[in-house]
């Protein structure tokens, strides 16, 4: 089932970024991912009380300590890096470099955990990752230096290894932990870096803004609802029920999935590019579905 997760994980991200390009016209990325953390955090907690579980279950304190710096590297710190580097880059570079994720993961969980990777799923992880180069034009912004790009370049790639870093630390605690529960813990730990830091930024007033009702919303709340709650439970459902780095390769096809979302309900054309993307992506999935050795 964790395979099962990890792709479905992929389908509901791309969904949401398409209702994220809409409400980003006018929200701020920095304030968006505030946003995210917390609305979704309010909504880990209600499903927590529907659910009566407790937040505070007794698990091991080591299992706490290794969710919440999860939360705060692959959350708050992954993705300030990420804006970085896509304010700096562009959307069409940074689609590259995000790339780099699923090999990351293979890394730490290699070198953490001690996890195999068998040759026919490496060879559908080069496919995915291949259809993923196939489908983004690699064109910089006009205007940006030498300097300013490869500064974009490795604040992204810092982006992708404490995304990967994170979720591999947070491995050994989910294992014997519940998803829901180990997910609230990982954004409530987020939450609480990226609050303060955004009142006491310069611009505080500006991101804080983001949490006012607003027309935005109206894109901003269902990608956050999709996007940050939906995919989040079925992407740590997939690290828990599956090895990391094939679970990993999986999450990497969000990539094909924007540009069919983005295709059917943002008027963006399906080129062949994108085609043969797809074509390659899809035979990759089925690669890395198959039984590691």
């Amino acid at each position: 089932m964790g395979e099962i997760y990890a792709l479905t994980c992929a389908a509901v991200w791309g969904l949401a970024v398409v209702f994220f390009r809409r409400s980003g016209e006018t929200v701020p990325p920095l304030a968006m991912n505030l946003f995210r953390v917390g609305v979704s955090s309010v909504l880990f907690l209600a499903t927590l009380a529907v659910r009566g579980q407790p937040l505070l279950n007794g698990a091991p304190t080591a299992d706490y300590l290794r969710l919440a710096a999860s939360g705060v590297i692959a959350i708050a710190v992954a993705d300030t890096l990420f804006h970085a580097c896509l304010n700096r880059i562009g959307a069409g570079l940074n689609a590259i470099v995000d790339t780099i994720y699923s090999p990351f993961a293979l890394f730490f969980a290699y070198v953490m955990l001690g996890e195999r990777i068998g040759p026919w799923p490496l060879a559908g992880m080069v496919l995915i990752i291949g259809g993923v180069l196939v489908a983004t034009r690699v064109k910089a912004p006009a205007g940006i230096t030498g300097r300013t790009l490869t500064a974009g370049v490795l604040l992204g790639v810092g982006s992708m290894a404490a995304l990967a870093f994170g979720i591999v630390l947070a491995k050994p605690a989910l294992a014997g932990g519940d998803v829901l529960w180990a997910t609230t813990v990982r954004q409530l730990a987020s939450l609480a870096v990226l609050l303060p830091a955004a009142a006491l930024h310069p611009h505080r007033r500006r991101y804080l803004a983001a949490l006012r009702p607003q027309a935005s919303w109206r894109f901003t709340i269902p990608g956050t609802v999709l996007g940050s709650y939906v995919s989040l439970l079925f992407w740590i459902a997939g690290m828990k029920h599956t090895a990391v780095g094939k679970a990993a390769v999986l999450n990497q096809t969000s990539t094909i999935y924007i540009l069919v979302f983005a295709s059917l309900f943002l008027g963006e054309r399906f080129t062949r590019r994108k085609a043969a993307a797809a074509v390659l992506a899809l035979a990759g999935v089925v690669l890395v579905m198959t039984p590691w050795r």
